[in-house]
C-alpha cells in the first residue's frame, strides 16, 4: 500500500504515554515537516498521557484512543486485556481508515500496541523505533510485523532491528556547545572559565544525586569547580550555602526549561541514563557520570554501556555513588582539561546527531511502499 498520485503521505505516529516515547515521536514529526513536500502527520494518544498538552504545543494534530496499559506480573487486571485490546485496535483501524493513513510509525508503550495491531488488520505497514537497550512488549510484538524496524542503541535484541539512533530535536541535535558556552553560563549566573559539573536526574530530580552532589559541594567549589545543579521541583530541601566571595559559584535550580543552555554551560554531567539523556549528551559530545536508575530490568545501564564503552563516560552504580567518588573520581577529571577533551571527543563519536533525518527517510520509503 503505498499513498496514491497527488497527496502528500499520511504518517500516523503513535509514542503517547512518557516523554520518552513522546519526544522522539516529535523530533520524527519535525523532521517530516521539514521535508517538501511535507507528509501529513497525525500523533495517536490518550486522555491520560504527557501528550495532551506537549502535541499541541508542537502544533500537531492530536487523535486519542483507549489506553491499553499492559500489567508487568499476573494479576486479575490481566483478564481484562483481551477486551481492551479489541476495543482500542476497533477504534484505533477506524482512525487510520479516516486519516487514509499510509504508515503506521509506532514507538512503543500502552499506545502503539493498538497501533500496530490496527494497522496490520487494516493492511497499512508499520515502522518500529525502539528508545532503549531492552525493548518493551510492545515494540517486540510490533517489530514481528513491521516493514522495518529502527533501534536507538546498537545490540538491542529486538527483530531485524536497524541501528538509526535517537530522533532528538534541532534545539539539541545542533547544538555548538563551544559557540554557546559564554551566552550560557552568564544565563546561569556562571563563570565564564571555570570547569562546570552539571548535575539533573530527570524533571523530578533524584534523591541520591542530589546528595553526593550537595555534600561534595565544598570540595568541587574548593577545587574551583562550578555546579548547576537542577534539584526538581519538589526537592526544595535541597540548598547549597551561598560559596565566598570569589569562590566557583554552585547554583541550584528548580528545574531547567533549557536544556541545550545547559549542556553547553557544563564540561561533565552527572545524571541518570535514561535513552533520550544518553542519546543527547552524546549527540552534544557531552561526557557524563551515569548513575543508572537502581530498579526496573537493567536498561538503563544498557543505555549508557555503548558511550561509556566508547570512552565517552563512566559509570557508577546509585549504591556506590557518594560525596567520595565525586572527589576521588570527577574531581580529577573535571580539573584536567585533556581529560575532559578526550572523554567529549568519545562522547560526540557515539552519538547519532542526525537520528531524525535518518528514521525519515525509512518512513516516506515504507509509506511510498519502498520496503
Amino acid at each position: 500500500m503505498s499513498a496514491p498520485t497527488g497527496r502528500p503521505p499520511s504518517v500516523v505516529l503513535a509514542g503517547g504515554g512518557t516523554g520518552g516515547h513522546i519526544e522522539p515521536m516529535l523530533a520524527l514529526a519535525d523532521a517530516l515537516r521539514r521535508r517538501d513536500p511535507a507528509p501529513r502527520v497525525t500523533c495517536l494518544g490518550t486522555a491520560r498521557g504527557m501528550e495532551t498538552r506537549l502535541v499541541p504545543a508542537r502544533g500537531y494534530d492530536l487523535r486519542l484512543i483507549p489506553p491499553v496499559p499492559l500489567p508487568r506480573k499476573p494479576t486479575p487486571d490481566l483478564l481484562r486485556v483481551p477486551g481492551r485490546v479489541r476495543r482500542a485496535v476497533a477504534d484505533t483501524r477506524a482512525l487510520l481508515a479516516e486519516l487514509q493513513a499510509d504508515v503506521v510509525v509506532g514507538f512503543g508503550g500502552y499506545v502503539a500496541l493498538p497501533a500496530y495491531l490496527a494497522a496490520r488488520r487494516a493492511g497499512v505497514p508499520v515502522v518500529v523505533h525502539e528508545q532503549n537497550a531492552l525493548p518493551g512488549l510492545a515494540n517486540r510484538i510490533g517489530a514481528r510485523i513491521a516493514a522495518r524496524v529502527a533501534v536507538t542503541v546498537p545490540g538491542t535484541p529486538l527483530h531485524r532491528g536497524e541501528h538509526v539512533g535517537m530522533p532528538l530535536r534541532t534545539a539539541i541535535s545542533g547544538l555548538d556547545r563551544a559557540g554557546r558556552r559564554g551566552e550560557a553560563r552568564a544565563a546561569f549566573g556562571l563563570d565564564a572559565d571555570r570547569p562546570t559539573l552539571l548535575v539533573f536526574g530527570g524533571s523530578q530530580g533524584a534523591a541520591s544525586l542530589n546528595r553526593a552532589a550537595v555534600a561534595a559541594a565544598d570540595a568541587l567549589t574548593a577545587a574551583g569547580v562550578q555546579v548547576l545543579h537542577a534539584r526538581g521541583p519538589k526537592n526544595t530541601d535541597v540548598e547549597v550555602p551561598a560559596r565566598p566571595a570569589g569562590a566557583a559559584p554552585y547554583v541550584v535550580v528548580d528545574y531547567l526549561e533549557r536544556m541545550d543552555l545547559a549542556y553547553a554551560a557544563a564540561d561533565l554531567a552527572l545524571c541518570r541514563s535514561g535513552a533520550v539523556t544518553v542519546a543527547e549528551l552524546s549527540a552534544v559530545g557531552l561526557p557524563a557520570a551515569f548513575v543508572p536508575l537502581p530498579i526496573g530490568n537493567g536498561e538503563q545501564r544498557r543505555n549508557a554501556l555503548p558511550v561509556v564503552e566508547a570512552g565517552g563516560g563512566l559509570i557508577v552504580d546509585d549504591a556506590d555513588l557518594s560525596p567520595r567518588w565525586i572527589e576521588a573520581t570527577l574531581l580529577p577529571l573535571l580539573t584536567d582539561p585533556a581529560a575532559l577533551a578526550g572523554y567529549a571527543a568519545h562522547a560526540a563519536a557515539a552519538g547519532v546527531p542526525d537520528a531524525d533525518d535518518r528514521l525519515a527517510d525509512i518512513v516516506l520509503e515504507v509509506a511510498a511502499g519502498d520496503r
